[in-house]
């Protein structure tokens, strides 16, 4: 019985870790490609969040549901191979506090800005789903880069993960980076009120991917190398941070 079990848990534990490759690569193709054909959108000035509006917005809708729903699986995944050693805590509630804050995305829709839809006001009063928005969006930004940061100083001490460590770094740095890029074009945006010369939505993609590309590519690694993860003790429970 034991021997049925152990085959079902490593399949199970397969299937968490592909959830995390291939949920970051979905949304990212989703919001690109209807950034490309949505009327009347511009995907070089207007965030990804507002493609959740008009008749076409389940699409971004159903897109940040699904990858928070992915990334959930992947921070359950995540913590059945790092079971012990640095991160083997923080990074799996990291990871679920991304999925949540998607699902949250989702769920409370973003206020119309940055002139979409097209018919909308150019200033309008922040509502409370399109604050709650904000706030799992803010979310987001930050524990993904905080992700990067903890991998990496797990991955800094065994020699087979530390290009890896340093890919987690400098992934984490330039996420912050582009996003604090963004918050000040969008800020510019709202007091110039017209936006033309304000490039919020690139700024946003590029910040996007940078997770994305990153969190798709330590699940690729752990399903393809999971021996090197599961053998990864570095410390004894209680004598490091987690």
């Amino acid at each position: 019985m034991r021997d049925r079990e152990v085959p079902d848990h490593r399949r199970t534990t397969r299937f968490l870790l592909w959830s995390g490759a291939i949920g970051p690569l979905l949304f990212p193709i989703v919001f690109l490609i209807e950034g490309a054909t949505r009327p009347g959108y511009n995907a070089w000035r207007t965030t990804i969040s507002t493609l959740s509006l008009s008749d076409r917005g389940w699409t971004q809708i159903a897109n940040f549901h699904l990858f928070g729903l992915l990334t959930l699986c992947f921070a359950v995944g995540l913590k059945r191979v790092f079971k012990t050693g640095l991160a083997s805590s923080s990074g799996p509630i990291l990871f679920a506090v991304v999925g949540v804050g998607l699902i949250l995305a989702g769920i409370f829709v973003t206020d119309p800005c940055l002139g979409y839809p097209v018919a909308s006001p150019a200033v309008l009063p922040e509502s409370l789903h399109g604050t709650i928005h904000n706030l799992a969006a803010l979310t987001i930004f930050l524990a993904l880069p905080a992700a990067c940061f903890v991998m990496g100083r797990r991955f800094a001490r065994d020699p087979a993960w530390r290009v890896w460590s340093t890919i987690s770094m400098i992934a984490g740095s330039l996420i912050l980076i582009f996003f604090a890029w963004f918050f000040t074009s969008v800020s510019a945006s709202a007091d110039a009120l017209s936006g033309e010369a304000v490039h919020a939505g690139l700024l946003e993609r590029i910040t996007s991917m940078i997770g994305c590309l990153w969190m798709s590519a330590l699940a690729f690694r752990l399903v393809l190398r999971p021996r090197l993860a599961i053998r990864s003790v570095w410390s004894a429970p209680g004598t490091e941070p987690r």
